[in-house]
């Protein structure tokens, strides 16, 4: 994986690490550090002198690369892995590395490897920092474990070990800390483990007390690593948060050049846990870089009467589970995805338009009428800098390219009909679209009534129908009858979607009326199903065996 932008939604991607390795990196002196001053306390390895597995090596090197002008490129860092994946001894090592290994940039020297030359940090100050105690206990008896006193660390920096600090002289100390966000302001911390960050919620002062630590960190340009299982999601988590931010970075929503190094490994989405074959074969996996894990107690586990399956999923597929008011499950959605797929200029399509000046995205989604894939035209968001084709800087979004990007679309494709909602776009889809494009449509968006209209389909007006559509769309995608792209505003705005249970049944709605998640390209997928299946009905030369029902 390079760090180009994909054209498929980051959070589909079920490694997040780049591929292969950098060229300028601190990553050897840490990695030379370890294997001379660390042994592993436990496990297979017991007694030995420390070993990173492949993965973690690899972090390692990313981690602490550089740019030709010795910045980090990456600003933060994160470890999303199942249960039972070695975080916390992977965070302690690194936590003794950052308090006495040459992990500094001194110079760039092409005869070593990675190229650089390193120094150690000056009066560093390492935390491992939770919003408990308890969540700070096993990296820190890790730690202890792997620096105990009398070992030759202890000697060759001067420390002085205790049971939650270690002092280096003269002026060095390393600490768990789990204080609220206002004393910890201030600090100037060198480094910290962010641990456990999947329980740092709003209700406890999570996300409060990682913004301090970081704006500390900022001050002197260095940097925290979080540790974490697979969140619960909507709950604000400080590693859903990053999770986010990751994916917007990965999909080109972000203006940063220095980026946040994500590592999460993520069973398929097609995993079946019922089946122990399926299972077996996704804990494979997502434990490949663990030759430590037992599969056969994890399973055992999963099976047991008492566990939960939204736990087993969460904690040991790394699957962030679907609330559930969620109205799809995610991984569902991500099984459909199929961003090979393409949609060849003069294809029969058919099109749903959602449209918003100001307070909500604008979206534009296309199924093909052949297959029933579903693939995005346009998606615009009014002035946060996340639209896909174009915004002014007065957050609105900018009318004339969305007109431009519908009419690209009407020259491209052969499209058999053109829905779309009428509110705050009443001017185009009465007049100003009908009057370009009827003569090149062939089914009416409503064709009786005092409505008729080529292209104008009032949702107001059309909640019936909508919840209907919606109803079948959830039971399509449960049951992956048909595809989709996998763009990340489609991907996001599904997984924003939340079931309403209204007059006529099921339908789609967002979190709150003000909610920031939109859900307007969710909504345009399911108006374009419904206007694929009402084309198909309207045009029966053009149905295939089975083309009606997918």
């Amino acid at each position: 994986m390079s760090l180009a932008v994909s054209p498929e939604a980051a959070v589909h991607r079920l490694i997040t690490l780049p591929e292969g390795l950098p060229k300028l990196t601190l990553g050897w002196e840490a990695l030379q550090f370890a294997r001379d001053y660390l042994k592993h306390p436990n496990g297979i390895r017991a007694g030995m002198p420390w070993k990173y597995t492949p993965e973690q090596a690899r972090f390692l090197l990313w981690w602490y690369a550089v740019d030709e002008d010795g910045q980090w490129l990456f600003y933060h860092g994160a470890r999303r892995l199942s249960k039972g994946s070695g975080k916390s001894p992977f965070a302690a090592s690194l936590a003794l590395i950052e308090f006495c290994a040459p992990v500094r940039l001194k110079d760039f020297d092409p005869k070593l490897p990675g190229g650089c030359k390193g120094r150690s940090v000056d009066m560093p100050l390492v935390q491992i920092a939770a919003t408990s105690e308890a969540q700070t206990a096993n990296t820190m008896r890790q730690v202890r474990a792997m620096a105990p006193k009398g070992s030759k660390i202890v000697h060759d920096f001067l420390l002085d070990p205790g049971r939650m600090q270690y002092n280096m002289l003269p002026e060095g100390t390393l600490q768990v800390i789990t204080s609220s966000a206002a004393t910890a302001e201030g600090a100037e911390a060198t480094f910290v483990v962010a641990d456990e960050t999947e329980h740092w919620l709003p209700a406890n002062g999570g996300p409060e007390l990682a913004a301090t630590l970081i704006d500390n960190l900022t001050k002197s340009g260095n940097r925290m690593l979080e540790t974490a299982n697979a969140p619960k999601p909507g709950k604000g988590s400080v590693i859903e948060d990053t999770y986010d931010a990751w994916c917007d970075q990965e999909d080109g929503k972000t203006r940063n050049d220095r980026k946040i190094l994500m590592d999460a490994r993520m069973a398929p989405p097609d995993t079946v846990l019922e089946d122990p074959e399926s299972l077996r074969r996704a804990l494979e996996f997502v434990y490949q870089d663990c030759p430590w894990a037992n599969l056969d107690a994890i399973m055992t586990r999963i099976y047991s009467p008492k566990a939960r399956p939204d736990d087993s999923k969460r904690k040991y597929l790394n699957w962030p589970v679907a609330p559930a008011d969620s109205w799809v499950d995610r991984q569902q959605w991500a099984m459909m995805a199929r961003p090979d797929i393409k949609v060849a200029a003069g294809e029969k399509i058919v099109m749903f338009f959602d449209g918003s000046k100001s307070r909500d995205d604008t979206a534009l989604i296309g199924c093909r009428l052949e297959d029933g894939h579903i693939f995005t035209i346009g998606v615009w968001s009014p002035g946060d800098g996340n639209s896909h084709d174009g915004e002014d800087e007065a957050g609105t979004v900018d009318v004339a390219a969305i007109d431009a990007k519908v009419d690209w679309a009407m020259d491209t494709y052969d499209v058999v009909m053109f829905m779309a909602d009428v509110k705050e776009w009443e001017s185009f889809t009465k007049v100003t679209w009908p009057d370009r494009y009827a003569d090149k449509l062939r089914v009416m968006a409503v064709p009786a009534g005092k409505a008729q209209s080529w292209i104008a389909w009032d949702m107001r007006s059309h909640d019936y129908e909508f919840t209907l559509a919606a109803e079948l769309v959830e039971a399509e995608i449960r049951e992956g009858l048909f595809t989709h792209d996998g763009k990340p505003a489609l991907t996001a705005h599904v997984h924003n979607a939340k079931r309403r249970d209204g007059r006529w049944g099921i339908s789609v709605q967002k979190e709150t009326p003000n909610s920031p998640d939109k859900i307007d390209a969710c909504v345009c997928m399911i108006g374009a199903r419904m206007a694929r299946r009402l084309a198909l009905a309207s045009m029966p030369e053009e149905q295939t065996s089975d083309a009606f029902f997918l």
